[in-house]
């Protein structure tokens, strides 16, 4: 209201979208909302927090169909394909986290558990090595890397990128 110049990624639009959704619910409407939307003009910590803090709503709602969930910058003035990225991530971190729990025998493991002797972990269980590649999210763009480890592969990929220049040359 003090600009006249949209905002995104506020309490406010949060709000707005919680409730939107709960009216379209009440009268049994599709709802379409936004996505990973910023008023950031550059992909930065502004946008990070802004574009989460108008998925997380997005989610919350209940929304059917989402409209403009990546890649926005600058109130929808400008895109990029690095917050394109960056967005894609999120997104599949919010579909991953809203992803309907299964609580079974089987996803609590009891036969890896009841199978192991006590005090020795669950790694080699037959249920945990079919399952180890899949059971938990893998980031599309972060590292989980300690520092050293990271690091090393910085230094891996700058090395490689200072050959493929040389080779130009």
């Amino acid at each position: 209201m003090q600009s006249g110049s949209p905002s995104f990624g506020t309490p406010e639009s949060a709000v707005r979208l919680l409730c939107t959704g709960q009216i379209a619910r009440h009268y049994n409407l599709p709802f379409r909302g936004g996505g990973a939307l910023t008023s950031s003009q550059v992909v930065d910590a502004q946008a990070g927090y802004e574009s989460m803090m108008s998925l997380w709503p997005t989610f919350l709602a209940g929304t059917n169909f989402v409209m403009h969930s990546a890649g926005w910058l600058e109130s929808a003035l400008t895109s990029c394909y690095e917050k394109f990225v960056v967005d894609s991530s999120s997104c599949a971190c919010c579909t991953r986290v809203f992803k309907p729990l299964v609580i079974d025998e089987e996803a609590l493991a009891y036969s890896a558990a009841s199978g192991g002797r006590p005090g020795r972990p669950f790694l080699g269980a037959a249920h945990t090595l079919e399952r180890f590649r899949e059971c938990f999210y893998r980031p599309l763009v972060s590292s989980t890397e300690n520092y050293r480890a990271w690091r090393g592969t910085a230094a891996t990929r700058r090395d490689a990128r200072e050959e493929h220049l040389e080779d130009r040359r």
